[in-house]
């Protein structure tokens, strides 16, 4: 490898004239950059950008943060998914502000101390806010030191993410660690790209062992992939007088916890729909079927299989009911049995009514249920 200091030169140079502009790069505030990296952690910058900016816009500070509701965080949230960040958000934002006399912890071993903030995160914080020598290794960092130095080992495993940091570290500028870093990350985003890398117009090639033959979409290595888990989701969509429905606040610690959904059963296994009516009527009393929807939802190492059962219950008043349901199968499986059976988990302690007009508007909904709602198959009666 050539000398590290013309590699974070050419780096700093390149970055000068190509960086894009976000808003949290205009700012050493730590609040903003802590707020932009938890976004970002699991979410792409075109995706994240606009919910950044309309956070930072209803709650401007670590205080307003503080002072926020977990609803309002959430409901702020919602669509960019792992909603533990937000909840972490929240709970560090409160710690912060009433236990450190609202002093946001200014170097990278204090700052890995705080809720939802690891080592990815940590040295972001540390190096942009603060100027602190430590190197953000992310998924870009990741694949632009593994082709640099051709690392052979796998980089989800701990000793390969270990060499990696290692050498991360050890081509950091230390005297500009926030622009080094930034560079890094986006050189990794826009030029050093998992597929097709633009290795000609890379400010790094001359340096580059894995461009020398020809071998860079080998790096990074990667261990066998987790397989993903299947579950699946039965929602109930009641429709009631006056256009209002039943929704559940999620309490349990699970997916989606503190956010809305419709009356929901978790099972183990796919389930035959005519046994699922049993349930719908013990749970519910009488009802009549408007539409059944399946959806499929691909979270990280999981996917949903979901149905929603759209219903009028009884003594309902409602107009262009496509099928009434008969719930006197004999053949019908008993629901207790059903539950037993699929191993159903569900809440109910939770469960109330809203107005339909209100759903989107004021409540946390996973995406799973806005893309419900928002489907063509039902949209009239939500929209």
């Amino acid at each position: 490898m050539e000398d590290h200091d013309s590699l974070s030169y050419q780096l700093a140079q390149w970055y000068d004239a190509n960086h894009r502009q976000m808003p949290w790069r205009k700012t050493k505030d730590a609040y903003t950059i802590w707020l932009s990296e938890i976004i970002l952690q699991q979410t792409q910058v075109i995706q994240g950008t606009p919910y950044f900016e309309k956070f930072i816009n209803e709650i401007p500070t670590l205080k307003n943060l503080a002072e926020s509701s977990e609803d309002k965080v959430l409901k702020l949230w919602q669509g960019l998914g792992y909603y533990s960040r937000a909840r972490n958000l929240l709970q560090t934002a409160k710690h912060i502000y009433f236990e450190l006399n609202g002093v946001f912890p200014g170097n990278y071993n204090d700052l890995l101390k705080l809720k939802g903030v690891g080592e990815y995160t940590a040295a972001a914080i540390a190096s942009i806010a603060y100027d602190e020598p430590v190197a953000v290794v992310d998924g870009n960092v990741i694949r632009v030191i593994s082709r640099l130095f051709k690392i052979n080992e796998p980089a989800n495993t701990s000793k390969g993410i270990k060499i990696i940091k290692e050498l991360a570290n050890q081509v950091l500028d230390k005297n500009h660690p926030a622009t080094h870093n930034q560079a890094m990350m986006e050189l990794g985003s826009l030029v050093c790209r998992p597929q097709n890398p633009n290795c000609t117009n890379c400010p790094l090639e001359a340096f580059c062992l894995s461009r020398k033959d020809n071998t860079m979409l080998s790096y990074p290595l990667k261990s066998k992939k987790t397989v993903s888990k299947k579950l699946f989701f039965n929602f109930v969509v009641p429709l009631l007088a006056n256009d209002k429905t039943l929704i559940t606040k999620r309490t349990a610690n699970a997916i989606w916890k503190n956010m809305y959904t419709f009356p929901l059963y978790e099972m183990e296994g796919e389930s035959n729909e005519n046994d699922f009516f049993q349930v719908i009527k013990n749970d519910f009393g009488d009802f009549e079927l408007f539409d059944i929807l399946v959806l499929k939802h691909i979270l990280s190492h999981r996917v949903i299989a979901a149905t929603f059962y759209l219903v009028a219950l009884k003594n309902e008043t409602h107009h262009n009911v496509s099928e009434s349901v008969s719930t006197d199968r004999q053949d019908s499986i008993n629901p207790t049995d059903f539950k037993n059976k699929y191993k159903v988990t569900s809440e109910k302690n939770n469960t109330f009514e809203v107005e339909i007009k209100s759903l989107t508007e004021f409540y946390s909904l996973p995406r799973l249920i806005t893309k419900y709602i928002e489907s063509k198959e039902v949209k009239n009666y939500f929209m």
